[in-house]
């Protein structure tokens, strides 16, 4: 498969009074042409940082302070103010969190997406409306041509969602990414935009990267999920093998933390301990302080030397216990 987008060591770092924050030390991802890859993890976990860091979205005082990032070839990194504007919406689009936010307040929702299609495409103000109009349509929004002229504040959560989706897709973007697109809608909502996603992706042959903590929403979309922690990939594979053999103890965590249909559980299995602070990581495994294998195997060097990512049959694991297995 083509890689269109290639992240090898990216890191991004926020200076604080408290010194320098490490929220992305070292990733190294892979997107490839019609894939859909989940990154999932807690909180804290680096995912958005990640997200943003693809676009160079990242504002003061954040900073990409190493690593590659290359879309097609070409890298993002050295591209100058005329390309980024090129590359955001045009080839890589991004669906943000919270809908509502991102929407201007002051502008119609149709205006939004006609000034996004002139910007970037050589047509008429009528050509733009009706394109406007049919990306509308196409995420389900509702009488359509009245609602073109309707505000932020005039839409359901659900719909301000379907409204972002129109407008990251509406420049048929060969990679969009979506950071928890589906947070804070109802369940029967979260549904539809999953189905959504899935079927304009696939009609577009639009590579989708996924960023959620939703292991339930990763099991219907992806194909490939990297697992992140504390800022690093801990774990990366196909979406099967994850669920059926995951590798890494942080990863097996999060599998039994979940709930299963139709299984009555007294009580779920939580992951002990907290994500630690960006500004006071672990000296070695980040993981170590919570992790049962470390515990049961008497692994001291988990609190000695950091693991580096290792390649597996299918895919990647850090973790020292893969490494002392292997």
């Amino acid at each position: 498969m083509t890689a269109l987008l290639e992240i090898e060591n990216l890191q991004t770092h926020f200076k604080t009074e408290g010194g320098v924050v490490r929220a992305v030390d070292g990733v190294d991802l892979k997107v490839n042409e019609g894939e859909v890859l989940g990154i999932v993890g807690e909180s804290g976990s680096g995912k958005t940082v990640t997200a943003l860091s693809a676009l160079r979205l990242v504002d003061e005082p954040g900073k990409i302070v190493g690593g590659s990032i290359r879309y097609d070839g070409r890298d993002v990194l050295s591209m100058n103010k005329k390309e980024l504007t090129q590359l955001r919406g045009d080839r890589i689009s991004m669906i943000f969190q919270q809908p509502r936010v991102c929407l201007n307040p002051v502008i119609s929702i149709g205006r939004q997406i006609t000034e996004l299609l002139k910007q970037h495409r050589d047509i008429s103000s009528k050509e733009a409306r009706n394109t406007a109009i049919s990306l509308l349509n196409s995420v389900g929004i509702p009488d359509a041509e009245k609602r073109f002229s309707a505000y932020a504040h005039e839409l359901s959560g659900g719909q301000a969602q379907r409204v972002m989706i129109a407008i990251a897709l509406a420049l048929k973007p060969r990679v969009l990414i979506a950071d928890e697109p589906t947070t804070a809608l109802d369940v029967t909502i979260q549904a539809q935009i999953i189905e959504l996603l899935r079927e304009l992706c696939r009609e577009m042959g639009t590579a989708l990267v996924l960023v959620t903590h939703d292991l339930g929403v990763v099991a219907e979309l992806a194909d490939r999920v990297a697992v992140m922690y504390a800022g690093q990939v801990v774990e990366e594979t196909d979406v099967e093998t994850l669920f059926s053999n995951p590798q890494h103890p942080y990863t097996q965590g999060l599998l039994s933390s979940m709930p299963v249909l139709g299984q009555r559980a007294e009580r779920l299995t939580a992951i002990p301990g907290t994500v630690p602070k960006p500004s006071d990581m672990p000296p070695a495994c980040r993981f170590a302080p919570r992790c049962k294998t470390r515990i049961s195997l008497g692994m001291d060097i988990c609190n000695q030397e950091p693991p580096q990512l290792l390649r597996t049959a299918k895919g990647s694991v850090r973790c020292w216990a893969i490494e002392g297995a292997s």
